[in-house]
């Protein structure tokens, strides 16, 4: 079993160190704060400049300068990898042979063959490593969790989700760069695709589509899964403001978690079709909104909306479950195995495998 430092000041508080200090890290350092069992304690950065910066803006953390130290340190008892995709693999890996649990910002890592690496890795060395994908664990997802269990819409006859924003094509940034794991699918589709695991487990066929940008790398595409009774209709892009939302149709009904989706912070249920018009209007635009938000307001006849809005930008979700899995000694989260994430990059894989559109 994986253990953790041993002179700890509370045996219930997991001690992260981050590594990495763009924007994700900062989310990650704030939203810290707000969960009940872990505390941010020290900052690894290739640049002691940007350390500096990052330690005196959340408190005064540890500075550390390369990834030996972070792993040999005895005060940290995690780390999460806020480094851009291409670096996940390594520093993942370099960290678990030291036995130090990871929590790596999605994508886990940029191919399947990379992930099961490190899933093997994991298992060898009884360690804990899970893929940050933090829409998962929020509570307005739960809520649509326990609504399928409780049969809330009937049987599931699909899933149609989206989740596209406009980039203006930079060949050097890092969503449209081969080497640095650039493209729509792994920067926007794996929370679509993540969400659709998470809720109904891994499918029995992939097919899909996609479109390349002038680097190579996917500018949009669409994915299929294909399950015993339903299929689950995924689109992901660069190329336009999508409707962003996620919806499950039922024989009875629909649930819906409003766009963003990865965001979630409410879950709407409809009964009938007016009920669902009225607050899940076509569209992304300014009008949908409006009337979307009239249509919540109403005292409508089939229509039910789960409130479930937090503090913070909701990362501290994530942490909770993935700092109790560690204090509890174990080498996977079970809302997030290892095992969806290979998946997702397998389903990413075979959509790539197509000739580009």
């Amino acid at each position: 079993m994986n253990t953790i430092a041993k002179n700890r000041p509370s045996p219930s508080t997991v001690r992260w160190a981050v590594l990495g200090t763009g924007t994700i890290a900062s989310t990650f350092a704030e939203d810290i704060r707000l969960a009940r069992n872990a505390e941010l304690v020290a900052v690894c950065s290739r640049t002691v400049e940007a350390a500096c910066t990052f330690s005196r803006r959340f408190g005064g953390l540890r500075i550390l300068t390369n990834i030996g130290a972070l792993a040999a340190d005895a005060e940290i008892d995690a780390v999460y990898l806020a480094t851009p995709n291409s670096a996940h693999f390594e520093q993942a890996q370099s960290l678990l042979r030291t036995r130090m649990p990871v929590l790596v910002e999605k994508p886990l890592v940029t191919t399947a063959a990379q992930a099961r690496h490190l899933a093997q890795l994991a298992r060898e060395t009884n360690t804990f490593a899970m893929e940050a994908l933090w829409t998962v664990f929020l509570p307005a997802v739960n809520r649509m969790r326990n609504l399928l269990a409780d049969n809330a819409i009937g049987a599931v006859a699909g899933i149609r989700a989206e989740l596209a924003y406009v980039r203006a094509f930079d060949g050097d940034s890092r969503f449209f760069s081969k080497a640095l794991g650039g493209g729509s699918l792994l920067d926007l589709g794996t929370y679509p695709i993540a969400m659709t695991l998470a809720l109904f487990g891994f499918p029995q066929a992939v097919t899909g589509r996609w479109r390349a940008a002038p680097t190579g790398v996917d500018m949009s595409a669409e994915i299929s899964l294909e399950y015993s009774s339903f299929d689950a209709s995924l689109s992901c892009g660069f190329d336009r403001n999508g409707s962003n939302r996620f919806i499950i149709e039922g024989d009875r009904g629909s649930l819906t978690i409003d766009a963003p989706f990865l965001q979630a912070s409410r879950v709407i249920v409809t009964r009938n079709p007016v009920a669902h018009r009225l607050a899940i209007p076509p569209g992304s635009g300014l009008l949908s909104g409006l009337v979307s938000k009239i249509g919540r307001k109403l005292p409508l006849p089939g229509l039910t909306v789960h409130d479930h809005r937090y503090p913070g930008s909701g990362l501290q979700f994530e942490i909770e479950a993935a700092s109790k899995a560690i204090l509890e000694g174990k080498c996977e989260q079970p809302l997030m195995p290892l095992g969806t994430s290979i998946a997702n990059l397998e389903i990413i894989e075979t959509v790539l495998a197509q000739p580009a559109s």
